[in-house]
Formats: C-alpha cells, sequence, structure tokens
C-alpha cells in the first residue's frame, strides 16, 4: 500500500515548491510534493525558462540582420516560427524533466492530483485533468504535520478585456501562438509585457505597448526606465504611457482596442493580436484555506518572517504569498520556512536584497531603492552612473548603449541600491546583490580590482562616480 503519511508536504512544484522539497530533504525529512498539471510549475514550463529561450531566438535574429556591423555577411536572413516555438517547447521539456530526476534523486514523493486542505495536518487528492508521470502517488487522503503551499500565481483578468485564447492572448498563448501576428498590441508594461513586446517587435511585428502608470517598467529606476524606452522606441516600438485599454472589440481575425489617456483623449488601434499582461494573482481559491481561516491579504496568503500563516502547520511560499513575484524570491523563501522548521533559525528574508531582470533588448536589472524611493525614505544620497559607451568590452561587442547607476547612503557609505539597463545587466546585477548581502561599503567596492576589459568595469567606474573619482569618463 502507498505510503501517505509525510513530515511535509508542499503543494505545487514550481521553481518553490520543489526547491523547498529538496531542502527538506537534505534536512530528513520525509517530504512529498502535490502536482496537477507539470513539474517545475508555470517558471519552468510557461514563464522564465522558455521565454528566455524565446527572446535567445530574437536575439540571434537581431544579430544576424547586423551581421554587417561586425563585418560578416548574412544574407536574406529568415526565421521559421514552428522551429522557434519547437526549440523554446523543447527547452521547457528538459526543464521539466530535470525536476522529475531531481524528485527521485532526493528520494521526494510526488503525488499526482489536486489537493484541499481538510484540516491542519490533512489533505484529500483527487484526480488530475493531465496524465500523471510514472511512479507518483495518485488521489486519496494523505498527512503531513507541515504543509506549505506553493501553488503560485496566475494572469490577472480585467473586466472588459478578458483573454479568448484566440485573439487576446495571456502568456500562454503568446508563448505558442498559432501564427506569428504582424501587429500587436501589449496591454501593460511590466516585465512580462515588456519581454513580449521586445520579442514581438524584433520577429518584425508593428508593437503597441500600453500602460496605466506614467512610467514603463513601473517598479524600476525612472532614469533606467526612461533609457530603455528610448531604446524601445528607437527599434520601433510605439508606447502609450498614462493610458488604459476601456474596450476591446474583436472584428474578423483583428481585435481593436480603445485607448484613453490622462486627459481624457480617446483613440482607437487595430491588430492582430492583444496580450493582457496587467500583473498576476495568487492561486488561493479551492485548496481549502478559507474554510480553515487562513488570512487572505490582497489577493495573497498572509504570512510571517518565516512563512507562518495565521493558522498552525500551514505555510505559504512563493507568488502565492505576495509580492514580488519572482522565481528565486519563491526559492529562497522555501528554504527559510523549512530550515525554521527545523529550528536553523535562518535570517528572515530581507525584500531589499531581492534583484529583479527583464530580458528584452536592452536588458534591465535592478536590487535595492530607487533613486526616488530612497529619497522618499529619507536618505541623504549620493548617485554614481556609468554609460556603456565609456567600457572598452561594450564598444568591441558593439553594445555601447546602457547605463549602470548607484545609490549610496551619503553617512554611512552603504549601498542602497544598483540599477542597470544594458548588454548582459541581468548577469552583472549579482555583483551588486553580493555587496549588498555583505553590507559592503564604497570602500570596499573601490578598492576591489575587477577585469579588464569586462562589462563589469562599469560597476566600479559607478561607484567611482558617486565619490567624484570616476575614471574613464
Amino acid at each position: 500500500m502507498a505510503d501517505t503519511s509525510f513530515d511535509i508536504i508542499i503543494i505545487g512544484s514550481g521553481p518553490g515548491g520543489y526547491v523547498t522539497a529538496i531542502r527538506a530533504a537534505q534536512l530528513g525529512f520525509k517530504t512529498a510534493v502535490i502536482e496537477r498539471s507539470f513539474l517545475g510549475g508555470i517558471c519552468s514550463n510557461w514563464g522564465c525558462i522558455p521565454t528566455k529561450a524565446l527572446l535567445r531566438s530574437a536575439e540571434i535574429y537581431h544579430y544576424m540582420q547586423h551581421a554587417k556591423d561586425y563585418g560578416l555577411s548574412a544574407e536574406n536572413v529568415k526565421f521559421d516560427p514552428a522551429a522557434v516555438i519547437k526549440r523554446s517547447r523543447g527547452v521547457a521539456g528538459r526543464m521539466n524533466t530535470g525536476v522529475g530526476f531531481l524528485m527521485k534523486k532526493n528520494k521526494i514523493s510526488v503525488i499526482w492530483g489536486e489537493a484541499t486542505i481538510d484540516a491542519p495536518g490533512k489533505i484529500t487528492v483527487k484526480e488530475s485533468k493531465t496524465e500523471a508521470p510514472k511512479g507518483s502517488l495518485g488521489p486519496g487522503a494523505y498527512q503531513a504535520k507541515h504543509i506549505i503551499v506553493a501553488t503560485g500565481a496566475r494572469p490577472r483578468v480585467l473586466p472588459g478585456l478578458e483573454p479568448d485564447g484566440k485573439l487576446v492572448w495571456t502568456y500562454f498563448e503568446a508563448m505558442n501562438p498559432d501564427k506569428m501576428p504582424k501587429s500587436l498590441i501589449v496591454m501593460g508594461s511590466g516585465a512580462i509585457g515588456i519581454e513580449f513586446a521586445s520579442f514581438y517587435r524584433t520577429m518584425g511585428a508593428e508593437v503597441t505597448v500600453v500602460e496605466v502608470l506614467p512610467q514603463i517598467l513601473p517598479v524600476e529606476d525612472a532614469e533606467i526606465a526612461a533609457f530603455a524606452r528610448k531604446a524601445l522606441e528607437k527599434q520601433g516600438m510605439k508606447i502609450h504611457s498614462g493610458t488604459k485599454v476601456t474596450k476591446l472589440e474583436k472584428k474578423g481575425d483583428k481585435v481593436v482596442a480603445t485607448l484613453e489617456d490622462a486627459k481624457g483623449g480617446t483613440q482607437t488601434i487595430e491588430a492582430d493580436r492583444a496580450i493582457s499582461a496587467v500583473g498576476v494573482v495568487g492561486n488561493v481559491e479551492n485548496i481549502g484555506l478559507e474554510k480553515l481561516g487562513v488570512k487572505i491579504e490582497r489577493g495573497c496568503i498572509a504570512i510571517d518572517d518565516f512563512c507562518r500563516t495565521n493558522v498552525p502547520g500551514i505555510y505559504a511560499i512563493g507568488d502565492v504569498a505576495g509580492p514580488p513575484m519572482l522565481a528565486h524570491k519563491a526559492e529562497h523563501e522555501g528554504v527559510v520556512c523549512v530550515e525554521a522548521i527545523k529550528g536553523l533559525h535562518p535570517h528572515p528574508m530581507d525584500k531589499a536584497m531581492i534583484p529583479g531582470c527583464t530580458y528584452c533588448h536592452p536588458q534591465i536589472a535592478s536590487i535595492g531603492l530607487t533613486e526616488a524611493k530612497a529619497k522618499e525614505a529619507g536618505r541623504d544620497i549620493r548617485v554614481g552612473r556609468f554609460p556603456f559607451v565609456g567600457n572598452g568590452k561594450a564598444v568591441a561587442l558593439g553594445e555601447d548603449q546602457g547605463l549602470v547607476k548607484v545609490i549610496f547612503d551619503k553617512k554611512t557609505g552603504q549601498l542602497l541600491g544598483a540599477h542597470m539597463v544594458g548588454a548582459e545587466v541581468t548577469e552583472l546585477i549579482q555583483g551588486f546583490a553580493v555587496a549588498m548581502n555583505l553590507e559592503t561599503t564604497e570602500e570596499e567596492l573601490m578598492h576591489t580590482i575587477f577585469p579588464h576589459p569586462t562589462l563589469s568595469e562599469m560597476m566600479k567606474e559607478a561607484v567611482l562616480d558617486a565619490y567624484g573619482r570616476v575614471l574613464n569618463m
């Protein structure tokens, strides 16, 4: 008879869920994960990873179109939409298989189906609509001393702008289109919206982005967002900020959007498809949380510093536990959660230390306070900037458009935030994340030797600039 009793059961096998399960198993807990759709969750199958595969195809296509800039010749450059999508789905498949391997390696049971928490310690699993992987446990009653909810999030739906999967897409359809649209309206300019806008624009579509707030990429530093906007518009993208879509009409195989700007002016635009990228909402329904009295705030599960809910024995991590809705935040939260259960007294997660990355062209990456937030907090600050045009490696790469910006506390030299736009900044940002985590001051960063020629030298130059010591500008 199948084993039904565990120390820890995690509901959801996305990055947060499966990493939490691995850490729990490492700590000696008898662990199981419940999944209803696909191992690896949205991130590995329909989010972070396959979108990066699409964006990589777009990047290579862009370089091939600009081969002449590098003294090369590539004529009659084309792309095969089906092959681009097939590669992306293949990458997702590899990730899915990899998660299955990690579950086996760490002796974690996979329970396939839809979970409902009946009471603290008790879960009923019903049959899933998707086929169970080989070796997984099936529907039934399960027990665990600790239940961790890691059910993730889904696209937010606005009334009147509901996706239909045909003309109005969410990221699911945008990642696996029936055909490449010649024109596209993207509603929302957060990371998801801008990444898809960037992909489809590079592949030749006429792209219009509509953002209700005055600034695109609303969580980013205003200067970086303005730089990115200019670069995207130079590529031919049309951007309407301070504007909302008030109506979407379907007209044959087209969609017509009515836009209203901040002054009340309206206009209509027509496109082959529209993408709704207006944020995500936590998957808090149909798990039994209401019946148990688990506290929900702003559509997410309320937790303390160690991911505990108000009901003993029930925890929540990742997107379902609130923003920032990022895979790496979910993973870190999960590790903190199980280490706290084990009694290892981990440090609570500091949200100011979570980097954010947007993989459009040019890339955007940031950590900590923006200049505006630092001023709002009453901090006396020093700001340093260094442009890509002053960096030898950037010039050699043909990527001389970008900016690194750092924000320091004037009194203490504490690094409060770092914001970047340009080639490979999503890989560079971790240097600032390590520095902030180690409570590094400007002096230590200035004494650090950065290798030459690298893009990373701009990080040091930006620090030097904040203190009036910049060398290459």
